[in-house]
């Protein structure tokens, strides 16, 4: 069986109440992680999607492609006005 490289897209986000990063995996339906740093949050996002694909093998289930490799994130602004109390 010859080794594969995969990538997949990993959205990084700062936990504001406890510190460092929640780490999420689209393509990879409840692949979750976090660190307390970038470097610790990419170290275990590597770690998670690892063991999920492994598992993902012994169950016999196809391994998922990244779902779109043109993803991207981006701010909305938007106006709330406010309504009096």
């Amino acid at each position: 069986m010859k080794d594969s490289i995969l990538q997949y897209t990993v959205l990084f986000t700062p936990d504001e109440e406890s510190g460092g990063f929640v780490v999420e995996v689209p393509a990879l339906p409840g692949c979750h992680t976090q660190g307390e740093t970038l470097e610790e949050a990419k170290s275990m996002a590597k770690e998670a999607i690892e063991l999920y694909l492994e598992t993902l093998q012994d169950r016999g289930i196809q391994i998922p492609e990244d779902e779109d490799p043109n993803f991207f994130k981006a701010k909305v602004s938007v106006r709330l006005e406010r309504q009096p109390i």
